[in-house]
């Protein structure tokens, strides 16, 4: 099987060189991943401006990987058109340094590489660890997300679906059982509004306000301690609202 790896955390990001180092050992993965930082691109692509490709050496690595000058999604097309000659099988996007969950997944290079993928008509799965204390538990992510291959191989590669994964920071064992749920509700950020002396005022994000978690969806899930997989949509279409709008037009 085939794989491209991406994320948004960059090419030298160490969630990516752990997902790689466990998917090479078993797979064909050519790595394609943005130069430096990308995180909260959502599904932003270069448009004014050409993407720079380069090949990079990761030291333990047997797979090629290549740095782009762009966005996730720029690394999935360019993956895509111009860099894997062969067919690919399957996308994965990260182990990206912090949970997906909720409404998170709206701003998420990671989650919005995976996505690209699905618009090639390609399987995908978005892979994102618990940030705690500057770090994540990249190892057990990478465990989950072989299992999850594994698990699903035979059915994902026939159909055109993304799977968001997340795993929590304190869990250490991949036989815990894994919960399948929806997406969790909105997650509000605190911002700390700043006057500055030209009359300017700056705006700061620092912390997160606290949300009741509805039981069943993936934050709750995650904050008693349990991986969780969401099968994602993105079919944008109200198709409740269709015949309601046409009404209002008669």
């Amino acid at each position: 099987m085939r794989i491209l790896l991406t994320n948004d955390d960059g090419i030298m990001a160490e969630g990516i060189y752990m997902l790689a180092k466990e998917l090479e050992k078993e797979y064909d993965v050519t790595i394609v991943a943005p130069e430096s930082q990308k995180s909260a691109q959502s599904h932003a692509i270069t448009l004014h401006q050409p993407l720079i490709i380069k090949e990079v050496k990761l030291d333990g690595l047997k797979s090629k990987a290549y740095s782009i000058s762009g966005t996730p999604a720029d690394c999935v097309r360019a993956g895509i058109e111009a860099i894997v000659e062969d067919k690919i099988d399957l996308v994965f996007s990260g182990i990206n340094l912090g949970l997906n969950s909720g409404m998170d997944i709206i701003y998420s290079g990671t989650v919005s590489a995976a996505v690209e993928a699905n618009i090639y008509n390609i399987p995908s799965i978005a892979v994102s660890a618990e940030w705690m204390q500057g770090t994540a538990n990249y190892k057990i992510a990478a465990k989950y997300a072989i299992k999850v291959l594994k698990q699903t191989q035979s059915q994902l590669l026939k159909s055109n679906i993304v799977l968001n994964l997340n795993t929590p920071y304190n869990l250490n064992d991949v036989n815990k059982e894994l919960k399948i749920c929806t997406i969790g509700g909105a997650i509000l950020d605190y911002y700390f509004i700043e006057e500055q002396e030209n009359g300017e005022r700056t705006l700061t994000i620092r912390g997160r306000r606290e949300t009741e978690l509805e039981e069943g969806t993936d934050r709750y899930c995650l904050s008693k301690g349990y991986a969780t997989l969401t099968p994602l949509r993105y079919d944008l279409n109200n198709l409740a609202l269709m015949d309601t709008i046409k009404e209002w037009f008669k």
